[in-house]
């Protein structure tokens, strides 16, 4: 156990991570590639500690403020549980019952949650133009109290997702490929199809494919983004992907075939999501309070949908993956053929074979939400990480 600690030790200290302190964590891509890695290797410590009956605690009191704008499962609980896993306390913004709607405004409430807090987590993704925009306000206004001296301690914000990205998702995501395949170094021309799949449902966010082609292009994998025409994901995120594969020696495709992204592939992540178009003028019509043509917007996308129930996650489409055994991944809930739905991203067979791996994924994204966490309040990260350890160690003399 010792050894396996040390070498997450020795790695961490070879890495340039400083700026993660005091800062906060909004998309991957204003992130070094070695606080990228910073955040992986801690997680995999505490991660190391927990499962060895070691405390990762680094507070006494404090709290970690979560506000969702929107339905969570997975990242509502992996929030709560980071937070518990460093000694904070979890206490959920409920906006409906704050003064918010008797006027009190985004940099006064920032301000009034955050006196004895650490972290704010914020899920704010359904309104294009406006969630990550939010994000920024309140690390803006809460650097503002902390440098006013209304604040004692300056709480870091963390995206839990927004309209952008979503970074402890996508994160959690990389880091389950990489115990998968054995180590990042084995990653450089692993391709992956980040592909659309249908669903019956509407107005699913653009921040998981477009968080996957701008994280996993900095790693010289073969990024394939694969979507009927018409379904576009932000042109500047694109951008970003192409930019990453020049630079870290990879590749970012984007096609209108889910079979020529599924050919060969490495890994296959077939998930629904939103035209950018139709998002951006859903946004544009609940601004103006148009209430009814957002039904019609919503049965327009529901009838475009349809037109593509030919791309999904099926037994035939994995066969032709490489050597037709592609990781299968989904940041779930999926849409399941058969079973949570008629027709859907994925056979329910799929799924089921790959529901252990799926958990598995998914059970990586509290130990990257304490990472973040964790590097942006301790100054001496390895100093601090062993001395946990040795805290146990004493622990167990006494």
């Amino acid at each position: 156990m010792n050894t396996n600690f040390k070498e997450l030790l020795a790695k961490l200290e070879k890495l340039d991570y400083k700026n993660l302190y005091h800062n906060d964590f909004l998309l991957t891509w204003d992130k070094t590639q070695d606080e990228l890695h910073a955040i992986f290797t801690v997680a995999d410590a505490l991660r190391h500690l927990r499962e060895n009956n070691i405390s990762p605690k680094i507070f006494d009191s404090g709290l970690g403020i979560s506000i969702f704008r929107d339905n969570s499962t997975r990242t509502r609980f992996s929030f709560a549980s980071a937070c518990n896993l460093l000694g904070l306390e979890v206490q959920d913004l409920d906006e409906a019952k704050s003064q918010i709607a008797h006027g009190e405004t985004v940099k006064e409430t920032a301000n009034m949650i955050s006196f004895m807090a650490d972290v704010i987590g914020i899920r704010d993704d359904m309104y294009i133009g406006k969630g990550h925009t939010y994000q920024k306000a309140v690390a803006e206004y809460v650097n503002e109290g902390y440098q006013d001296g209304v604040l004692e301690q300056r709480p870091t914000i963390v995206n839990l997702q927004c309209d952008i990205d979503h970074p402890t998702q996508t994160m959690s995501d990389m880091l389950h490929i990489i115990h998968e395949f054995g180590g990042v170094e084995n990653l450089k021309g692993k391709k992956i199809a980040m592909t659309w799949a249908y669903s019956p449902s509407y107005g699913k966010p653009l921040s998981v494919p477009q968080g996957i082609i701008g994280l996993m292009t900095r790693f010289g994998m073969d990024v394939v983004l694969a979507h009927p025409e018409g379904y576009e994901v932000m042109s500047e995120v694109e951008e970003v992907a192409r930019k990453n594969a020049e630079k870290y020696g990879g590749k970012f495709t984007k096609i209108n075939s889910m079979e020529e992204a599924f050919k060969d592939a490495d890994i296959v992540y077939p998930k629904s999501w939103a035209p950018f178009a139709a998002m951006e003028k859903r946004t544009q019509l609940y601004g103006e309070g148009k209430f009814d043509e957002i039904d019609i917007l919503e049965q327009e996308l529901l009838a475009q949908n349809a037109q593509h129930k030919d791309w999904a996650c099926t037994e035939e489409m994995m066969k032709i993956t490489k050597d037709g055994k592609a990781l299968y991944m989904h940041c779930l809930p999926a849409d399941i053929t058969g079973l949570s739905c008629e027709e859907g991203e994925v056979d329910e067979s799929i799924f089921d074979r790959y529901r252990i791996p799926l958990y598995k994924e998914a059970s990586y994204k509290p130990y990257i939400i304490a990472a973040m966490i964790f590097l942006q309040k301790v100054k001496n990260p390895v100093e601090t990480l062993q001395k946990l350890l040795d805290r146990n160690k004493a622990r167990l003399v006494r």
